[in-house]
């Protein structure tokens, strides 16, 4: 694991509240690592998949119901991980931040709360992300839909891997 400061704001205090967002490409480990911050720093865990899944159980069939229902997820979630970071709870987002549009959001949530960040980047090779979304895909975990090839590769040409000039806290997972 590689840790990068783009803030250039130096050590953050580690008792602070903060929050953590998943960068990376589908089948990447975003969900298995928030998982596991979660737990090391008593943090609120939040998973998109879970919450689409439990709340739109029906109506997601494709990428752009996807992105439809996950924008309306996000206007309700926004103000309640705002309340959580400013009553001084950390917060582990399992929502992607995978092109700039995603981060802004990410951007606003920051800027809003006045709460430390870091985005996590699972920087997972390729041929790996086919493989492990070939066993998601077998063993079906909670809030997992089953994803073709085609539609991983089809939705990995559209992620764009965060840069400095971004201005974000990163630590990057290898």
């Amino acid at each position: 694991m590689h840790t990068h400061d783009f803030t250039n704001k130096g050590t953050t205090d580690l008792m602070a509240p903060t929050l953590h967002f998943m960068c990376g490409k589908m089948a990447a480990g975003k969900s298995t690592l928030a998982r596991r911050l979660a737990d090391e720093h008593s943090a609120i865990l939040i998973c998109e998949d879970l919450w689409l899944q439990q709340l739109y159980p029906n109506e997601i069939r494709g990428f752009d119901d996807y992105v439809a229902y996950a924008r309306r997820l996000k206007a309700v979630i926004a103000p309640h991980v705002k309340a959580l970071l400013a009553h001084g709870l950390s917060v582990v987002l399992d929502f992607p931040a995978n092109v700039p549009v995603q981060r802004a959001w990410f951007r606003e949530l920051i800027s809003a709360s006045g709460a430390e960040h870091v985005m996590h980047f699972v920087d997972t090779d390729h041929d790996r992300c086919i493989e492990q979304l070939q066993q998601r895909n077998r063993e079906q975990p909670p809030g997992s839909m089953p994803m073709s090839v085609e539609q991983f590769e089809t939705i990995s040409a559209l992620f764009v891997p965060p840069t400095e000039d971004e201005g974000f806290s990163m630590q990057v997972h290898r």
